[in-house]
């Protein structure tokens, strides 16, 4: 098969490989198409004549509007197709709920069971800095951890170093203080130096206010003006949580705890035919067996919201959804910023044309499931089911968002391929199998196998076991060069 047509409404077609201008291509309907010029792998081609101003159809949705007459057979992308999105809408609450037949699973996982119920799918030794002034000493006391200490048991120990915690005003510093609170709790950590200098804003004291509570064996706390050698006394107290973290063990645990990140980019014209809707299969099953998905990336909503509207589980949800879209355009327009400049140069050059069409793809990540909460930035996920999560869709501070919220891991799907990794685990999936192929140091997971004749459910079979297996502890790409970063979402002036 040369081609795909995702939806009998549709009036384009996807290419499946890379298609020469004047190729005839034989539609299922018994229409012929010739090819007016070459057609990359992922783009999309007209299968009718198209007027100006009339709708794009992908995914049986409008994705834009074209901006010059179409003929049959011609390249349909950013040259002759424009947004048809606009400003803030009146929405209507038209609650749409599937039916999901999933059987009940007998999996489990094997992970660390925390003072307070959470679990984690990773027993790491973490330094968290209150401010970016301290992570080179930070990073100074880990490397001596490292060289002096047996760490075999520790699955990993370093700094989350950042460049905040100070010189941040109102609520820019209180977002970065929740943030590097959630962080410091997060399960998947078994032991954590809070480690501060002692004039910056993100003082230790308000820092634990923040905290609320925490397990005094795990967090330790340290300021480094208030003691003469804090290289010294920081390498005490990490000894201490290397050896707390001697006795712990991976315990038989429920799907029904696990919190699982939802999260797409660089994103191709396969991104909503393969890899997102293989995680909005998994998704709708993991809720199936108790468990929590969170999908995010705001600005990727805009054109699809309305599907998530739909699926809101009351009518008080629907308009936390409709305030979480409309707050973050709000946002956009107070920077004086384009509300749909979107996509990226990676995602046009990957087939994606405008943000409805990226849209459509994207809110595929969170299947037919009802939406029972709307999270704020660094908010904690409370409500099992498929939640919602305010931050904007740049990889590192959405998949660093997810976490925050709670989430052991993350599931992102790309059809450019990316080796950054989250300070939790980062599952990266790839749309298609030639990129699979060419950057297998990158990749964990193929769902470009639905594009070459295995079914949804044999890889969506193939996908459970692969997320089980690293929630029990199997390290993916990026965890075994060490590429785990935290991202903070700024959005307030510096001092």
């Amino acid at each position: 098969m040369k081609y795909i047509l995702i939806n009998p409404k549709d009036n384009v077609c996807v290419a499946l490989e890379n298609l020469a201008q004047g190729e005839s291509i034989m539609l299922s309907n018994g229409v012929c198409v010739t090819l007016k010029s070459d057609i990359e792998t992922g783009h999309k081609f007209s299968i009718c004549d198209i007027e100006k101003g009339e709708n794009i159809i992908k995914f049986g949705n409008p994705i834009g509007h074209t901006i010059v007459p179409i003929a049959c057979g011609v390249h349909v992308h950013t040259h002759n197709v424009k947004t048809n999105l606009h400003d803030n809408l009146e929405y209507t609450y038209n609650p749409i709920f599937h039916k999901l037949n999933i059987p009940k699973s007998d999996l489990t996982f094997q992970g660390y069971e925390r003072y307070n119920g959470d679990v984690g799918i990773r027993n790491e030794l973490w330094i968290v800095p209150t401010v970016g002034c301290v992570n080179g000493q930070a990073q100074r006391i880990v490397d001596r951890i490292k060289a002096e200490l047996d760490v075999s048991h520790i699955d990993d120990v370093r700094v989350y170093a950042h460049n905040y915690g100070c010189s941040q005003l109102g609520d820019d510093h209180i977002t970065t203080q929740k943030a590097l609170a959630a962080l410091a709790k997060h399960p998947n950590a078994g032991g954590v130096l809070v480690l501060g200098l002692g004039c910056e804003n993100n003082q230790m004291a308000d820092f634990k206010v923040v905290m609320n509570e925490w397990n005094e064996k795990r967090v330790r706390f340290l300021i480094a003006q208030e003691v003469e050698d804090e290289l010294e006394i920081g390498f005490e107290l990490m000894k201490e949580l290397v050896e707390h973290m001697r006795h712990d063990k991976r315990t038989t645990q429920p799907l029904s705890a696990l919190k699982i990140g939802l999260k797409c980019g660089g994103s191709d014209g396969f991104s909503g035919i393969t890899a997102n809707p293989l995680a909005g299969q998994f998704s709708d099953w993991l809720i199936a067996q108790g468990g929590s998905t969170i999908l995010t990336e705001v600005p990727e909503m805009f054109g699809a919201e309305t599907i998530l509207m739909n699926q809101a589980k009351t009518e008080q949800i629907f308009d936390d959804t409709v305030l979480l879209i409309n707050n973050f355009k709000d946002y956009f327009r107070k920077y004086e910023q384009p509300i749909y400049e979107n996509p990226s140069p990676g995602n046009k050059a990957g087939g994606i044309t405008t943000l409805e069409e990226k849209s459509l793809g994207c809110t595929q990540k969170g299947g037919d499931s009802q939406v029972v909460d709307v999270l704020d930035y660094t908010e904690k996920l409370t409500v099992k089911g498929l939640n919602l999560l305010n931050s904007p869709g740049n990889d590192l501070v959405a998949a660093s968002a997810l976490a925050f919220s709670g989430c052991q891991l993350v599931l992102f799907t790309t059809g450019r391929g990316t080796p950054f990794g989250s300070f939790v685990p980062t599952m990266k999936i790839s749309t298609n199998s030639q990129l699979y192929r060419f950057k297998r140091n990158w990749i964990d997971f193929d769902a470009g196998v639905l594009l070459e004749g295995e079914t949804m459910e044999e890889t969506l079979t193939s996908f459970i076991d692969f997320i089980i297996e690293t929630c029990n502890g199997r390290h993916l790409h990026h965890e075994k060069i060490g590429f785990k970063e935290v991202a903070i979402f700024k959005t307030g002036v510096t001092l």
